[in-house]
C-alpha cells in the first residue's frame, strides 16, 4: 500500500453542495455552511449505544489489572491483559460474525526488549480488525482508530495489583470496540482499521511497534485517531467538567519533517498546517455535519498533547501519520494511575462509576462519522502545485487527478494566512486546473477532491512550481 509524504497537510472542510465554477457563499461570521449528512453514516451513528460502552469498560475492569507486565499470567485464568486480550479478539469476532466476516481479525505480538519500565523481555499484544474497503481502486486508503486496553496504579510497574483502567483506557478501547461494531454494517470504499494496542503505559511501545510496521510495509494511512482518557469524568460534586466538549490534540509542523521541509514551511508560512493538525480541524467540521454543537463538540488544542504528557497518537506521528488525540475536557487526576483507596474523604482509583458512559458514546459517534466520511470520499488530488514562475496577482493551482476514480469534482479552499480555519471555496468540475483572481502572497490555498455525493477528501496544501 504506497504511501504520500507530504511536508504540508491535506485539509479538510465542510462545504455546501458543489456547484462547479460557482463560489461558495459564506454564512455569517465567514464559516463555510455544511453539506447534508451522508444516510449511511448517519444510520451507522444511531447505533452507537452508550449501554455496550457501559458493558464494554465494565468487562475490561474486570480482569483487575491489564498492566503490559502482567502478561506472563495465562489467560486461562481470566485475569490480566492476556486475558483482556483475548476478550477483546473475541468482541472484534462476534462483531465480524454479525456482518457476515466482513472484518479480519488480527494480532501484532511481539517481545519487547527491556528499557524504560520494562524489566525484562515482555510479550505484547495488539489486537485490531480490518475492515476492507469494498472499492478495489481505493482499498489501499486506510483510516484508523484506536485506543490502549493496558493499565496501571499508583506504581509504575505494579503487574499484580488492581488498575481497573475505566477511564484510562478502557474508555478508549470502548471507543474504538464500538466503531467496529457499527461501521461494519457497513461498506466503504477505503479501508477502516479498529486498533487497541497494549504498552501505553510503559512508554508507547504497542502504538510505536504497529507504526513502524505501518510504515515498513508502506500502508497508505492517511488518518489516525488515538482515543485516550475520554471517559468524561463525573466525579460527584464537581462542577468543572463539560460534558459537551472532547479535546482533540495536534502537532503543528510534523514530527518527521527534514530540513528541506522545515525550510519550505517557514518560507511559506506553513508553521500551522501540518497534517495532523488538518486532521483536528476535519474532525470539527464532521462534528458540525453530524452532531449537534448545543449537545456535543471538539474543542480543537493546537498542542501536540497537554504538558509533559504524550499518548499513542505520537507514535504514528513519529512515521509521518497524521494523527491526532481526543482527550476529555477535564481530567480528574485522583482517578488516573492511582491505587484503588479512600483518603480522608477522596476516594482514588480508575473506577467504572466516575465514567460517563453518555459522553463515551458521543465521543465513540465523532470518531465514527470521521472514520466513515473519510473512508467514503475520493483519494486527494495528486502533486498539487501553485505556479509562481511568473509575477502576477493571479494565483494558478494545478494538480494531477485524485486516483482511484471517485472524483467527479475539485474544490480549491482558502483563508487569509492568520486565520485558524478555512474560509472560502470555490467548486470546479473535472479539471486539474485552476485560476482565481487573488495574489497567492495573501492567502493559503488546498485542493480537495469532491464526488456527486458531496464526499470529499483531506485537501492539499500546493508547493511552489517555478
Amino acid at each position: 500500500m504506497p504511501s504520500r509524504k507530504m511536508f504540508f497537510p491535506r485539509i479538510p472542510i465542510l462545504l455546501l453542495t458543489l456547484w462547479p465554477f460557482v463560489a461558495q457563499s459564506a454564512a455569517p461570521g465567514g464559516a463555510l455552511a455544511s453539506p447534508s449528512p451522508d444516510p449511511q453514516i448517519a444510520a451507522a451513528l444511531k447505533n452507537v449505544s452508550a449501554q455496550r460502552v457501559q458493558q464494554t469498560i465494565e468487562k475490561l475492569v474486570s480482569f483487575q489489572s491489564r498492566h503490559t507486565l502482567s502478561s506472563d499470567q495465562p489467560a486461562s485464568t481470566g485475569k490480566g491483559i492476556n486475558a483482556a486480550a483475548e476478550w477483546i479478539k473475541s468482541e472484534f469476532e462476534s462483531y465480524s460474525k454479525a456482518c457476515g466476516g466482513c472484518l479480519e481479525v488480527k494480532t501484532d505480538e511481539f517481545i519487547q526488549e527491556p528499557g524504560n519500565r520494562v524489566p525484562k523481555p515482555t510479550k505484547l499484544t495488539n489486537v485490531y480488525a480490518i475492515l476492507r474497503g469494498s472499492d478495489p481502486a481505493n482499498a489501499s486508503r486506510i483510516v484508523l482508530v484506536t485506543g490502549h486496553y493496558d493499565t496501571r496504579n499508583s506504581e509504575t510497574n505494579d503487574a499484580t495489583g488492581s488498575s481497573p483502567g475505566a477511564n484510562d483506557d478502557g474508555s478508549g478501547t470502548a471507543v474504538s470496540l464500538e466503531c467496529a461494531r457499527v461501521l461494519s454494517q457497513h461498506n466503504f470504499p477505503a479501508t477502516i482499521i479498529f486498533l487497541t494496542v497494549a504498552g501505553e503505559e510503559q512508554g508507547l511501545y504497542g502504538s510505536a511497534h504497529f507504526a513502524k510496521m505501518a510504515k515498513a510495509q508502506n500502508w497508505n494511512i492517511e488518518a489516525v485517531l488515538n482515543n485516550d482518557i475520554v471517559g468524561g469524568d463525573k466525579t460527584p460534586g464537581a462542577t468543572t467538567q463539560d460534558p459537551r466538549t472532547v479535546r482533540v490534540f495536534s502537532e503543528g509542523i510534523p514530527t518527521n519533517a527534514s530540513e528541506a521541509d522545515l525550510k519550505l514551511i517557514r518560507a511559506l508560512g506553513g508553521e500551522n498546517d501540518g497534517a495532523s493538525r488538518q486532521l483536528a480541524r476535519y474532525v470539527a467540521s464532521v462534528s458540525k455535519q453530524y452532531l449537534p454543537a448545543k449537545e456535543f463538540h471538539p474543542l480543537v488544542v493546537f498542542r501536540r498533547d497537554r504538558y509533559l504528557r504524550g499518548g499513542d497518537h505520537t507514535s504514528f506521528n513519529e512515521q509521518g501519520f497524521a494523527a491526532v488525540r481526543f482527550t476529555e475536557f477535564r481530567e480528574n487526576y485522583d482517578h488516573q494511575h492511582q491505587n484503588v483507596r479512600t483518603e480522608n474523604g477522596v476516594e482514588y482509583g480508575d473506577l467504572p462509576k466516575f465514567v460517563d458512559y453518555d459522553y463515551v458514546a458521543n465521543v465513540a459517534r465523532l470518531n465514527a462519522a470521521t472514520l466513515a466520511s473519510l473512508a467514503s470520499a475520493p483519494a486527494p488530488p495528486a502533486k498539487v502545485r501553485i505556479l509562481t514562475k511568473s509575477l502576477q496577482n493571479d494565483s494558478t493551482l494545478v494538480w494531477e487527478a485524485s486516483p482511484g476514480g471517485l472524483a467527479t469534482g475539485y474544490m480549491v479552499l482558502w483563508r487569509d494566512t492568520g486565520a485558524s480555519d478555512w474560509e472560502q471555496a470555490q467548486a470546479f468540475s473535472n479539471v486539474t486546473q485552476a485560476t482565481l483572481p487573488m495574489s497567492k502572497d495573501n492567502v493559503i490555498f488546498a485542493v480537495q477532491a469532491t464526488d456527486t455525493k458531496g464526499h470529499r477528501s483531506l485537501p492539499v496544501v500546493p508547493v511552489p512550481e517555478r
